[in-house]
């Protein structure tokens, strides 16, 4: 049976560059433009190559291995990397000496949030958010197409995309909050207030010492 945590991340976790980048206050837009990049990217080319894929070959084994590995690509960036890196938050799972499997959800806590990116976490949730409502979208015309065979590489991605997605969400709500009940509202705060916030948004006015607010 597994079991789950949610706790603040590891004080004696080696990975690089998790919340030492750098101990003072950023004032950059973008902190890590590279990993914000990347965040986007996989998992854009898989929807680019899913949508066009017809168009430039005619098999289907090529397509769908092609999708499959920008997928997994995709999956394993964003879980492992532009988390932790910009928006503070980690989830994964281990098997103790029992056999059982663990899950733990971290997120930073205290001054450590103030050095993320307000843009960084916008553009995170949003793909995060987005990519599987998209990838929904595509199962539903595949299913009232008829094309059947296209249905399996839907799923896969459904399934990666929202296993993430799942994963990070727990971690910003807590475990002790009802996922199931939270995660409806939290769909739409995060898409509606960061639409609005890039369609209208001023200047930062932030002071050194005064603190960005995550969303």
């Amino acid at each position: 049976m597994a079991a789950s945590a949610t706790v603040p991340l590891l004080m004696d976790d080696d990975t690089i560059g998790f919340g030492e980048e750098d101990p003072a206050q950023t004032t950059q837009k973008l902190r890590h433009p590279y990993v914000t990049t990347f965040h986007l990217l996989f998992r854009a080319l898989a929807i680019v190559t899913y949508m066009l894929c017809g168009w430039f070959s005619s098999s289907f084994i090529g397509s769908f291995v092609t999708v499959v590995l920008l997928l997994s690509m995709d999956f394993w960036t964003v879980k492992n990397i532009t988390g932790r890196l910009m928006v503070g938050l980690r989830w994964w799972n281990y098997v103790d000496d029992n056999g059982k499997n663990h899950w733990v959800f971290e997120s930073r806590k205290g001054m450590q949030q103030n050095r993320l990116s307000t843009d960084e976490v916008r553009i995170f949730w949003l793909a995060l958010i987005l990519c599987p409502l998209t990838w929904s979208i595509f199962f539903v015309v595949a299913l009232f197409s008829l094309k059947f065979k296209w249905l399996l590489l839907v799923c896969i991605a459904i399934i990666l995309n929202g296993a993430n997605l799942y994963g990070y969400v727990k971690c910003k709500m807590g475990n002790d909050q009802n996922i199931s009940s939270a995660t409806g509202d939290f769909f739409r705060k995060q898409v509606f207030q960061n639409v609005a916030s890039m369609m209208s948004r001023s200047p930062p006015t932030n002071t050194p010492g005064q603190p960005t607010n995550m969303i």
